[in-house]
């Protein structure tokens, strides 16, 4: 990655930065260029979309196994301070699929501290020992464990790696500014966290919105929690509609807030400024 889109240490959640707060809502990049080539949880559910016709994306069944013995095999990217919702969420929703396996992945084996440093995932995997994935997944994470990943040349080549064999490339969340750094977003529509929107167009994609937003055959999902529609998502993807239902019936995956505030078009300025001061106070320092 290049110093031009490099951003500050601070910045790739906006904590403290009201401009890239404004232009995020905005809408900087142009969801109307766009409309035509994104597919969200609201839209088109054909299978096809811009960026790639039949044969690329392939139906509700693509990436299946051809002889039902071989597991479809699912690497979550876990990095020192990822968030944890955006690799559980996604987990939770294809652990339990037939014929797929799920395995996390990091610089090396063992346990791997999510953005507050209160909970630690262990990955089961080395980067060197997966050199294939039918979907690769990277979660989002705080500012200090985006930013460092971002300029982490091992990970950015193991991404680039995966993505050239994967059915799906996806991210959750601040995962897209990572994809984006191994310059796999250039030209495509994508999202991200609320206030991360910015940086999308400096890493070249081009922001819409929607809970995810598929392309060709990489989907990227907004801010931690969209990382469980994506996964439903992906389990129709895997299997079949039936399957992602029962999925979701299996979990109890039946959102009723007792608030609406949960996008930033919905909340206030205050509000706004206040999830973001809660992210960055609980966050671990840089060393």
């Amino acid at each position: 990655m290049t110093s031009a889109v490099q951003p500050s240490r601070r910045g790739v959640l906006g904590a403290a930065a009201t401009g890239a707060l404004a232009v995020g809502l905005s809408g900087a990049g142009g969801p109307a260029a766009a409309a035509s080539t994104y597919r969200s949880d609201r839209g088109d559910r054909s299978g096809l979309g811009a960026g790639g016709d039949q044969s690329d994306r392939g139906d509700r069944g693509a990436g299946r196994p051809v002889d039902g013995n071989r597991h479809r095999t699912v690497a979550i990217l876990l990095y020192d301070g990822f968030t944890a919702l955006d690799a559980v969420g996604p987990y939770e929703m294809l652990c339990r699929l037939p014929d797929v396996r799920v395995v996390t992945v990091a610089h090396r084996p063992g346990p791997v501290r999510t953005d507050t440093g209160q909970l630690a995932l262990t990955a089961e995997r080395a980067l060197a020992d997966v050199r294939h994935a039918d979907v690769l997944l990277v979660p989002g994470g705080g500012n200090r464990g985006t930013t460092a990943t971002m300029e982490d040349r091992a990970i950015l080549n193991w991404v680039r790696l995966l993505h050239r064999r994967t059915t799906w490339t996806t991210s959750v969340c601040t995962g897209s500014l990572i994809l984006g750094s191994a310059g796999l977003l250039k030209g495509l529509p994508a999202t991200t966290y609320w206030a991360s929107r910015p940086y999308l167009a400096k890493l070249g994609a081009v922001w819409t919105p929607g809970r995810f937003v598929e392309t060709g055959r990489i989907i990227t999902a907004a801010g931690v929690s969209a990382g469980l529609d994506m996964g439903l998502h992906l389990a129709a993807r895997l299997c079949d509609d039936l399957t992602a239902r029962a999925t979701q019936l299996a979990v109890e995956y039946d959102p009723h807030p007792p608030f609406d505030s949960g996008s930033p078009e919905k909340a206030d300025e205050a509000t706004r400024r206040l999830a973001l001061r809660l992210i960055d106070d609980a966050a671990v320092p840089a060393a």
